[in-house]
């Protein structure tokens, strides 16, 4: 190399003695392709959790047994014909001409003993799965889905709008919930979907007050105003940018409500205004045993009846807690890593 009036000119230079180099970086074409979702992160994080993935595994084997209890059978077409339940759930045994008596000891034939009308108490905590299990996930479904539309628009839109719609919160949250559950059950009456309703009408205004903070942080952010600027519609921006990024926390909420809910239906069953008595549902159970909890017939206290239904929600409950925090923690994780990410040069 050498100068020549302050211009360089190299020289000794052969391009054929060139050799390629491997690139400094391992960025190729595809790699903006294969780059994990922020709720594939997430995923990740809680398949390391060991005790939210009992959790998982016990709640999905609860539901299966549940659904495999008995045949369902809907609009007269049987869409599951399997029966894991050995006996009819509402059958009285000794009716129908077997050796059975009421308040039976667990044994091989009933591994959780009869109750007091001799029904199989095992093939009833399996049924009854259907009715606790089922109203929880559908009262968190439409509970999170309404709360979450609420509190959308409360929080995106503000002033006067989110004034009057936090209004409407506080005057429900007011009232305390299992007193409004009791007295919408009280006027509409014992049943299914009564039930259903009154855990709706006293749920879904926690979730609207949650999302709402969410928002009123979100729709800041330099993205939402850049949409704005666009000319994006607001429904556009309030579902397309604004909730996505808003709905982790709620997201850990229901998954915890579930089992509020669920102890919230037993409560009401175990009073007596859950589902018509006889029903196989885990808190109309306990209900139906209340007298023999101190005293039992002969002076023997039958547990098995109250020990396996009230056994059945605590597990349940118990592993939606732990899913609800191991959910927590992945999110967490996970949004750790997205602000390290973002802190590299």
């Amino acid at each position: 190399m050498s100068t020549d009036r302050g211009r360089i000119r190299i020289t000794g230079f052969d391009a054929d003695r060139v050799e390629s180099r491997e690139p400094l970086s391992d960025w190729t074409e595809t790699r903006d392709t294969e780059t994990e979702s922020r709720w594939e992160r997430a995923w990740r994080e809680f398949r390391r959790n060991r005790s939210a993935m009992l959790g998982l595994y016990i709640v999905t084997a609860m539901a299966l047994l549940a659904v495999f209890a008995r045949p369902i059978t809907v609009a007269g077409v049987t869409v599951q014909p399997f029966s894991l339940a050995p006996y009819d759930p509402s059958a009285i045994l000794y009716a129908q001409g077997l050796d059975v008596s009421a308040y039976e000891a667990p044994s091989l034939a009933h591994p959780f003993g009869t109750d007091g009308s001799a029904r199989d108490v095992f093939s009833r905590v399996l049924y009854g799965g259907r009715f606790s299990l089922s109203i929880g996930f559908i009262v968190v479904l439409v509970t999170a889905a309404i709360g979450l539309v609420y509190g959308a628009v409360a929080g995106y839109y503000g002033g006067r709008v989110d004034e009057v719609m936090m209004r409407i919160l506080d005057l429900i949250f007011a009232f305390p919930g299992l007193l409004l559950a009791l007295i919408i059950v009280a006027v509409l009456g014992k049943g299914y979907w009564e039930l259903v309703l009154a855990f709706t009408a006293i749920g879904w205004a926690g979730y609207a007050r949650l999302i709402r903070g969410e928002i009123l942080k979100v729709k800041e952010n330099e993205y939402v105003l850049a949409a704005k600027a666009l000319g994006a519609r607001d429904r556009r921006v309030i579902f397309r940018h604004v909730v996505p990024n808003a709905v982790a926390p709620l997201v850990v909420q229901a998954s915890l409500s579930i089992g509020t809910v669920v102890i919230g239906v037993a409560a009401l069953g175990f009073l007596g205004l859950g589902l018509p008595p006889g029903s196989a549902e885990w808190g109309t159970m306990l209900d139906q045993t209340r007298e023999t909890i101190v005293q039992g017939p002969g002076g023997s206290i039958p547990w098995w009846v109250t020990v396996f239904p009230g056994g059945a929600i605590f597990l349940f409950v118990m592993s939606m807690n732990l899913i609800g925090d191991g959910i927590n923690d992945a999110l967490d994780a996970q949004e750790g890593e997205d602000v390290a990410r973002g802190g590299e040069v």
